[in-house]
């Protein structure tokens, strides 16, 4: 989905809509309080209290890279058809079968994807686990968490602050941070998000750095890309000197039709632009569309890398 313009101001629409907030809130509630399964290795979740794009697979892709042993990354795999649980094999399940972020933490860890938590995570420790990361499930209680991160995104915070529909919040911020051992702000604070948080909470800083494998300075492309807040992938592209002819932002997750990377590539063929999108994108386009492509893949960069390190390992 494309967050819409009003949850991120507390205009008419929001404020209409902010009575069903309390559905959310009470579903939410009830469903946090149940207590989660302990399956006897270190389980780390990385979410957020709101939808769309907050950074949290890149975050769990950099703390994937710093546990010892065999560390799992598990998801639910939201967009794919396959409930699971499952071991995600690259070149054999497409992103309609496991979803796009599934495939991208199968690019460096192995990963289950399974809408049964705790299911998943017997198999992962069936497959030898010795540590599992879960992409998002802050909301979700199938699992005793012995760490969860919070992750902002320092510039979109917690939009309006309201609860869905009205706003972007599956909870309250307050409720969601008790349940977190520390917040990853990824990015400047743009929003005033920290103050929201309880004082004594530790907050982790981060920044995105985009990074691509070809120089993109001076270099006409066209970006295009189905994340949560596409914008910010946009702007990216220009910190790395291109020369943005056009940019299409997508549905979060979406899949692309044949017709969309036709007219892609017709139009990178009309402009002599190139083309370029996320590392979640690219790894569920067309085959064509991705020998087209470049990939502007998003690495953090900690202020801290010990605080976090000493976090992962307490």
């Amino acid at each position: 989905m494309i967050a819409p313009e009003f949850w991120t101001r507390r205009g008419p629409a929001a404020q209409l809509l902010r009575p069903f907030g309390l559905i959310t809130r009470i579903a939410t509630a009830s469903r946090v309080r149940r207590a989660g399964v302990s399956i006897g290795i270190k389980t780390i979740c990385v979410g957020n209290v709101g939808v769309g794009g907050s950074g949290k697979t890149v975050v769990a892709l950099d703390i994937l890279t710093r546990l010892p042993g065999r560390p799992f990354a598990l998801t639910r795999g939201y967009g794919g058809a396959l409930r699971g649980p499952l071991l995600v094999e690259r070149g054999l399940h497409t992103a309609a079968e496991v979803g796009d972020e599934a495939l991208l933490l199968a690019e460096l860890a192995p990963t289950i994807k399974a809408e049964d938590r705790a299911a998943g995570a017997r198999m992962a420790l069936a497959e030898g686990a010795t540590a599992i990361v879960m992409d998002d499930g802050l909301q979700n209680p199938a699992l005793r968490k012995d760490l969860s991160l919070l992750v902002i995104d320092g510039g979109y915070g917690f939009g309006n602050g309201l609860l869905l529909p009205a706003g972007p919040l599956r909870e309250p911020v307050q409720s969601a941070a008790w349940r977190c051992h520390a917040a990853v702000l990824v990015g400047d604070d743009e929003t005033g998000a920290l103050a929201r948080l309880p004082p004594s909470m530790p907050v982790l800083r981060a920044n995105l750095t985009p990074d691509c494998v070809e120089p993109l300075g001076r270099r006409p492309v066209i970006a295009f890309a189905g994340i949560g807040r596409p914008e910010k992938f946009f702007r990216s592209v220009l910190s790395l000197g291109a020369e943005l002819v056009n940019s299409h932002a997508y549905p979060d997750h979406h899949v692309y039709a044949a017709k969309e990377a036709k007219a892609l590539l017709a139009e990178a063929a009309d402009t002599g632009a190139k083309l370029v999108t996320t590392a979640k994108d690219f790894v569920k386009l067309p085959p064509a569309l991705r020998a087209a492509c470049l990939v502007v893949r998003a690495r953090l960069a900690w202020e801290d890398e010990a605080a976090l390190d000493l976090l992962l390992n307490a």
